[in-house]
């Protein structure tokens, strides 16, 4: 088995819709979706506000390499363009977690750098698997708690969007 977790984030376009075709490129191997979070920008501040959710996948033919490949190519789908780190983007797609896999690979570092420290990732992810845990770091519930309370304040619950019609 290769379970794997999958960040998910838009903030140009028709945000929404980006998330949606994650949702649906990922469909034969959803294990579970969060609902849909509205963010701020992390890094480069001077952008609009992110859509974000997170995705549990299994598939045991895929190894985080073959992860990796399925993000890029639902980024590829969403005409994403790389011209600024941390910019800008119509759908951006991290592989979070997959299994006990760390990997300090310059490609591919796992778990996914920053994690622990991003409540954008740990709010979703823990509405979808309470039992969370960042392999190496610690349980995402106590990671979550141990940061400044704005930070988790700014992950905004958005009710009113779905990503599964």
């Amino acid at each position: 088995m290769s379970r794997a977790v999958l960040s998910l984030g838009s903030n140009l376009g028709d945000r929404l819709a980006y998330l949606r075709l994650a949702v649906d490129g990922l469909r034969d191997v959803l294990v579970a979706v969060s609902s849909v979070y509205e963010t701020k920008p992390w890094g480069v501040t001077d952008q609009p506000d992110f859509l974000n959710a997170v995705c549990v996948v299994d598939d045991p033919a895929r190894d985080h390499w073959a992860w990796l490949r399925t993000a890029q190519e639902l980024e590829r789908r969403a005409e994403r363009v790389r011209e600024t780190r941390w910019g800008p983007r119509t759908l951006d797609v991290d592989v979070v977690t997959v299994d006990d896999v760390c990997s300090d690979d310059p490609e591919l570092v796992l778990p996914h750098p920053g994690t622990a420290r991003r409540a954008t990732v740990l709010v979703p992810w823990l509405e979808i698997d309470p039992s969370a845990d960042v392999p190496g770091v610690g349980g995402a519930a106590d990671l979550l708690a141990a940061l400044p309370r704005s930070d988790r304040d700014d992950v905004t619950p958005r009710p009113d969007l779905a990503l599964t019609h």
